[in-house]
């Protein structure tokens, strides 16, 4: 009988090894970096493709993987409470949970649970040729069982495809980019630049051009010599011309080609036709991709593409510099106009001018103001507040607090954005305002 016993308690020790191995595995492969094993697969790794290839489904893997799991704990739950209800009568069953729940949870749980974690590719590549056993002897049953589940599903919730993936690729590259930022992997900086080369394919030209109301543009009937002082006082090197109105553009002129131009008229104004020194203008539609926008002007060898809505108007004007500054913050040289757009104040809040858009506001601060409904920080505010709200108004939504500080006819210029708990609201005891209220409106706090 005692032999009997130890051969038991054997057994019941290796079933908590098996167990120890399969939440192991389980844990690894399913935190395993598949860009690593990616690498190490293009390095001529064996097993770095073997995981990839158990990853590829990993339905059928964690399916194989619970079941065996499930088996051996089951099994090694059983043969204990054998050996207790032969050692302790009926109490051998309390006696035996109890025992078994606490080995369990410590050597075949927490335990290898914990080591995967801390080192899942390695882990991985080790297990990977036995899991690859497992899943192959299982694949009947976990077939079976995923089958039965999602018809299940179907019956009581929505339907479920097979091959149905619940991130795409680049949420999960974003997800995975935020959290090394939040662990301190990445830098803000290059979390920005990384998440703007993602929110390429979600932004519209609309969101990164130049309004109209910013263009710099030239009467192309004005007299040469004015047409090139304005040329040489601008900053930018291609200058729109327009006729008759400034929405009717009729060319672009580059300052490298009425550089040129004035070279071979030996300075003489009068021989330069501006109009045949300008290339024709090219429209596209405030609709458009800000990825496919990019890839056209890679493709065209262009860097300049004028905006225009559904009617065919003007609206603005977008560059290949525009595109890029989404990826890799704003751009200068020494002949542009340092942005003063952005002005951050002592107590947390910031200064900004209406025509700042909020994608530019939240890398600033590293906010999250919502960008679906407007584009700049005066159309947030004026649609949220739905009208256009009078200097001195402040509005409270977002967890944010707007105060309108000047305004031009119907154009919001400047507002002061803080979030709700900064310094930045009225002095502490006084009451808030409330929603489109002027702050003079406001009774003042009593002593």
């Amino acid at each position: 009988m005692t032999i009997g016993l130890a051969l038991l308690a054997g057994a019941i020790c290796g079933l908590l090894i098996l167990s120890a191995f399969f939440s192991g595995s389980e844990t690894a492969l399913t935190a395993v970096s598949r860009a690593r094993m990616h690498a190490l697969e293009q390095d001529g790794s064996k097993q770095a493709g073997l995981v990839n290839r158990l990853i590829l489904n990993r339905e059928r893997l964690i399916g194989a993987l619970l079941l065996g799991n499930n088996l051996v704990n089951v099994l090694a739950s059983a043969l204990a409470t054998s050996i207790f209800l032969t050692l302790f009568g009926e109490a051998g069953v309390a006696y035996a949970t109890l025992t078994m729940t606490a080995l369990i949870l410590v050597f075949a749980e927490v335990l290898p649970k914990t080591y995967a974690i801390a080192n899942p590719d390695r882990m991985a590549l080790f297990v990977a040729p036995v899991v690859r056993l497992v899943v192959a002897l299982f694949a009947p049953i976990t077939r079976t069982v995923q089958v039965a589940v999602r018809h299940m599903l179907r019956v009581f919730g929505p339907k479920v495809d097979d091959d149905a993936a619940v991130l795409s690729a680049h949420e999960e590259l974003r997800g995975a980019i935020e959290l090394h930022h939040k662990e301190g992997g990445v830098v803000k900086r290059d979390r920005d630049m990384l998440g703007g080369v993602l929110d390429l394919r979600e932004l519209e030209v609309e969101d990164v051009m130049v309004h109209r109301t910013k263009m710099h543009t030239i009467n192309a009937e004005a007299e040469a010599e004015e047409i090139i002082d304005e040329a040489l006082s601008s900053p930018y090197t291609r200058l729109p011309l327009w006729q008759d109105e400034p929405e009717n553009i009729v060319g672009i002129l580059h300052a490298k080609t009425l550089l040129k131009a004035l070279r071979d008229a030996k300075g003489d104004f009068a021989k330069l036709d501006l109009l045949s020194l300008c290339t024709p203008p090219w429209f596209v539609p405030d609709t458009t991709s800000v990825l496919v926008q990019l890839n056209a002007f890679l493709r065209r060898k262009a860097h300049f593409a004028l905006v225009v809505d559904e009617y065919g108007v003007v609206q603005g004007l977008v560059t290949l510099e525009d595109i890029i500054e989404e990826i890799v913050g704003e751009i200068t040289d020494e002949h542009d106009v340092a942005p003063t757009g952005l002005r951050a104040q002592s107590d947390g809040s910031v200064q900004v001018d209406g025509s700042v858009p909020i994608r530019d506001l939240n890398r600033f601060k590293d906010w999250d103001l919502p960008d679906e409904e407007a584009t700049t920080i005066a159309g947030l505010v004026i649609h949220e507040a739905q009208r256009i709200p009078e200097a001195g108004q402040a509005f409270t939504f977002y967890g944010f607090r707007f105060e309108v500080l000047r305004k031009q006819r119907n154009r919001i210029t400047s507002v002061m954005v803080s979030r709700v708990g900064d310094k930045a609201k009225s002095a502490a005891g006084a009451p808030k305002p409330m929603r489109g209220t002027p702050p003079s409106q406001v009774p003042k706090a009593k002593p």
